[in-house]
């Protein structure tokens, strides 16, 4: 389906914040998933990994993140290209934060103990 209406986005909520997906393979049949993430304030994701590149642009709040053992403050605006095999925790600012972000479609996370966490649901 070319045309995914605004009532059709997939929700997911994690306790770190809601994942809307505007498209993937089982919402209109994307090879790219895209999708925007809301946190919550001060919440931190763990540290993990994906098997394919990440593009963040953050549109709202503040973000911390930690990508490859460095650290970057990001604000309203930046974009953040997340290479693969490259662990990677974003924790959100006093007031949460908004990004819209892209990836290939089906992309596996990995958690830093290696277990693998498999396709998260906003990107399947």
């Amino acid at each position: 389906m070319p045309v995914i209406r605004a009532d059709e986005a997939r929700r997911s909520e994690t306790p770190g914040g809601v994942m809307t997906t505007f498209a993937s393979p089982t919402q209109g049949g994307a090879a790219t998933a895209l999708w925007r993430v809301d946190a919550k304030p001060d919440a931190a994701g763990p540290l993990h990994d994906f098997d394919t590149e990440q593009v963040w642009a953050f549109t709202a709040g503040k973000a911390s993140i930690e990508l490859g053992g460095e650290n970057f403050e990001v604000t309203p605006g930046d974009t953040v290209v997340m290479p693969r095999s490259t662990p990677r925790r974003v924790t959100a600012g006093p007031e949460g934060y908004s990004a819209v972000v892209t990836a290939a479609a089906g992309a596996t996370a990995l958690l830093a103990d290696g277990t693998v966490h498999g396709v998260p649901s906003w990107i399947a």
